[in-house]
C-alpha cells in the first residue's frame, strides 16, 4: 500500500530534486544563523532559508500529491503563502523591537543611524536665516528631535 513505490521515475526525480533544494536552502539559512555573530546579522539568513526552503518543499509536495491523486492538487500553496508572508513580517517586527531596545539602552552593538542626504539647495550652511534651516531626519527618530 506504499504509493511512493508506484511513482513514475520522472515524478520521483522531480520530487527528490525539489526536496533537496528546499532542505539545502533551509540548511544554509541555519548555518548563517549559527555562523553570524550579532543579532542584526543573524536575522537575515534564516529568513531567506525559511522562505525559499519552504517553497522547494511545497513544490515537491504539490508534485507528489498531484501524481498520486491523478489530479492537480494546490492546497499546499496556502501553507507556502502563509510562511512566505509571515516570515518577513516577523523579521521586521523582531528587528525593530531589538533596535528600539538597544537604542534605549545605548548599546554599542547598534547599527548607526543613516542620515538622509540633503540636496545642495537645502544645505543649512547656505541658508542665510538659521531659523529657516531645514531639519534633517534620521531613521527611527522624530523629525526635529535633537
Amino acid at each position: 500500500m506504499n504509493q511512493a513505490a508506484d511513482l513514475p521515475i520522472w515524478a520521483a526525480l522531480l520530487i527528490a530534486i525539489f526536496l533537496l533544494i528546499g532542505a539545502g536552502l533551509t540548511l544554509i539559512g541555519s548555518f548563517g544563523f549559527y555562523r553570524l555573530r550579532s543579532f542584526y546579522d543573524r536575522i537575515h539568513a534564516p529568513t531567506l532559508g525559511t522562505s525559499w526552503g519552504t517553497a522547494g518543499i511545497v513544490i515537491a509536495s504539490i508534485i507528489y500529491f498531484s501524481v498520486v491523486e491523478s489530479r492537480l492538487v494546490l492546497y499546499q500553496l496556502l501553507i507556502g503563502a502563509f510562511v512566505i508572508v509571515t516570515t518577513p513580517v516577523t523579521l521586521i517586527l523582531l528587528s525593530r523591537a531589538a533596535l528600539y531596545r538597544d537604542r534605549a539602552e545605548n548599546s554599542p552593538d547598534v547599527p548607526p543611524l543613516d542620515v538622509l542626504p540633503l540636496a545642495p539647495s537645502e544645505n543649512p550652511s547656505r541658508t542665510s536665516n538659521p531659523e529657516k534651516a531645514p531639519i534633517t531626519a534620521h531613521n527611527n527618530t522624530h523629525i526635529g528631535e535633537k
